[in-house]
């Protein structure tokens, strides 16, 4: 099997934040969200019945960990996840903060508008927040 490469939409509308036990931890660049993306380094895989259940285990723990900082993020109601993957191949799971009023609201972020990208200064700051809510070590 080939080694993992992201896809490029990912690697376009998002930035790394981490580097979970099985999978990337990337942040949309999105301002009106938050919006975190998992992604697992595994070549070829499009569905999570493709992952051997050691492997769904750690993704799972790796969801509840996302879902658990964006729940105690300040306006967030709800949780969303999603893995659609009809655009993007690539098995991912979005994990996006949702309250009433969001651009979106009530329906998916998806097809809503335009993203609005951070400004690159703020983005950097961005990473750091959810580098350190995640409870990931800084990287050397």
């Amino acid at each position: 099997m080939s080694e993992f490469e992201l896809d490029p939409r990912l690697a376009t509308d998002s930035v790394l934040v981490a580097e979970g036990p099985l999978s990337q931890v990337r942040l949309m660049n999105d301002e009106r969200y938050p919006w975190l993306i998992l992604v697992p380094r595994l070549a070829g895989i499009t569905e999570w019945i493709d992952l051997d259940g050691d492997q769904q285990d750690k993704l799972r723990t790796e969801l509840n960990r996302a879902c658990k900082a964006l729940k105690g993020t300040d306006g967030v109601e709800k949780i969303n996840i999603g893995a659609l993957g009809n655009i993007v191949r690539q098995l991912h799971f979005h994990v996006i903060g949702r309250h009433v009023g969001d651009p979106a609201w009530p329906g998916p972020v998806w097809g809503q508008g335009q993203a609005h990208r951070f400004d690159p200064a703020v983005l950097a700051e961005r990473v750091a927040h959810w580098k350190e809510r995640l409870g990931y070590s800084p990287q050397p």
